[in-house]
């Protein structure tokens, strides 16, 4: 009888996790399916009062005219206002920024946390208790004191502008290597320099390649982090030269205060720009699970 009630009891858990999980599932997905929805639909049927996740006359008009495509007739038939997107150049941009900006964190981060980690020097536990203040400190506050310095330093509309706050040393970045750092065993690194390693050989060959799955991990969060930056870059890239793809949807917003946003436009373009992210998700998005439960588990 009681192990009939604890298989009951059981049973109803699991229902009611998987309800909660689906109904998290729905919430999340739902805008992105949406978005979808809305990028397949063109900008005067917006708004005629049918609401199904379906759209009833689906086109592909507005895709091609984010992707440059579509000529200035079509764009204007489809309810664009006309304007073009450049989507390839500002995809161009975005990964160089991307792409630069983790392979130097990625680095920095790295040696910076072995440091803390294994390495003795005067006032380094204070030095990383003041590192990690960096953490406590909201972004928004240091926006503005960075926009002064790179604007006197003559950096604006430049990729080192825009690169500048963001390439070194994350201090989120430290404190997680650091933490899988801690737990190799010192006897494997002793091995290593009985066999006359150095210190760079012992951190190159032997931590690094142990320590690859987390750092994996700091690299695809620090990709979707630079990915979807806006702020930074609205402020600082605001040439076509080194506009990045999240600040140039904004094409899509009022031309004039008597035009309509092209809502069309706007989704198809911000469904285009989350594929990269998307493909990187499902590449290595298992690495990324099981690095934050062994985190979680030390």
């Amino acid at each position: 009888m009681e192990n009939r009630n604890l298989l009951r009891k059981l049973s109803t858990e699991k229902v009611l996790g998987w309800t909660t999980l689906i109904l998290i599932l729905i919430v999340t997905l739902l805008p992105f399916v949406w978005a979808i929805r809305t990028a397949l639909t063109p900008n005067s049927q917006i708004f005629n009062g049918d609401y199904s996740l379906i759209p009833t006359d689906a086109s592909w008009i507005n895709f091609k005219r984010v992707l440059g495509f579509a000529t200035t007739e079509e764009d204007l038939a489809a309810g664009g206002s006309g304007a073009k997107i450049y989507f390839w150049l500002y995809l161009r941009n975005s990964l160089i920024f991307t792409a630069i900006l983790v392979l130097g964190q990625v680095v920095t981060s790295t040696m910076a946390a072995y440091a803390f980690a294994r390495l003795h020097f005067p006032g380094r536990d204070k030095i990383f208790a003041i590192l990690l203040t960096g953490m406590m400190i909201p972004p928004i506050f240091i926006v503005l004191p960075n926009f002064v310095l790179i604007k006197n330093l003559g950096l604006l509309n430049t990729f080192t502008g825009l690169l500048a706050p963001y390439v070194l040393v994350s201090p989120f970045a430290i404190f997680f290597l650091r933490q899988f750092f801690l737990s190799i065993p010192r006897e494997v690194e002793e091995a290593a320099l009985l066999d006359g390693a150095n210190r760079w050989t012992i951190f190159s060959k032997v931590v690094v390649p142990i320590c690859k799955s987390p750092i994996t991990t700091i690299a695809i969060i620090q990709a979707v982090f630079a990915w979807n930056e806006y702020l930074w870059p609205q402020l600082v890239g605001k040439e076509h030269a080194v506009r990045l793809l999240n600040v140039a949807l904004a094409t899509f917003q009022q031309a004039s205060p008597s035009t309509k946003p092209d809502w069309a436009g706007l989704m198809a373009a911000a469904t285009l720009q989350t594929i990269p992210m998307l493909i990187l998700l499902l590449v290595v998005g298992k690495k990324l699970v099981n690095s934050i439960g062994l985190t979680s588990a030390k």
